[in-house]
């Protein structure tokens, strides 16, 4: 801590003993290390202190860089694809041409306006009909039972060679 080395340390003893006195030696020694025990709790806390005063600087830089994130991915939290999706299939199907041989639907609007989705006319989305598959019975609870065990084959009587009829 001071950077004594042995020499020093026993210079300051022996001029301790010298000083002090043999008596008063082992009496100084205890105060003077209950001394330095407080002097080191303090120098720990403050250290402690220090440390915790760091971590929380650190935290808010860290909380600050969470919340520059987070209001940079709110910014993309509006986007809608199923909207943009749907706004992109009622224009198409507004600019789709009316079939030939189908009567026109007769609006206001002038030629060449998009309409809405809801306003086109039905031979613009043929009907499809396609035949669904029978659905499969119902299970039951037979359906669950163990299969029955074979019923053993009684053997044919043989007959006898030599015996005639």
């Amino acid at each position: 801590m001071f950077g004594l080395g042995w020499g020093e340390v026993v210079v300051i003893g022996i001029v301790a003993l010298i000083a002090i006195g043999p008596k008063e030696l082992p009496t100084v020694l205890r105060t003077l290390g209950q001394w330095m025990g407080k002097v080191r709790r303090m120098a720990n806390e403050f250290q402690g202190q220090f440390q915790e005063a760091l971590r929380e600087a650190e935290f808010a830089d860290i909380k600050k860089h969470a919340d520059d994130i987070s209001s940079s991915v709110n910014e993309f939290s509006n986007i809608d694809p199923l909207a943009d999706v749907q706004k992109d299939v009622e224009r198409e199907f507004a600019e789709t041409p009316v079939l030939e041989g189908t009567p026109a639907e007769t609006t206001d609007a002038p030629a060449g306006t998009p309409t809405d989705g809801a306003s086109l006319p039905a031979a613009v989305l043929p009907t499809i009909d396609v035949p669904l598959p029978d659905a499969p019975p119902a299970l039951t609870s037979a359906d669950f039972m163990p299969p029955e065990p074979p019923t053993p084959v009684e053997p044919a009587p043989v007959k006898k060679a030599g015996s005639g009829a």
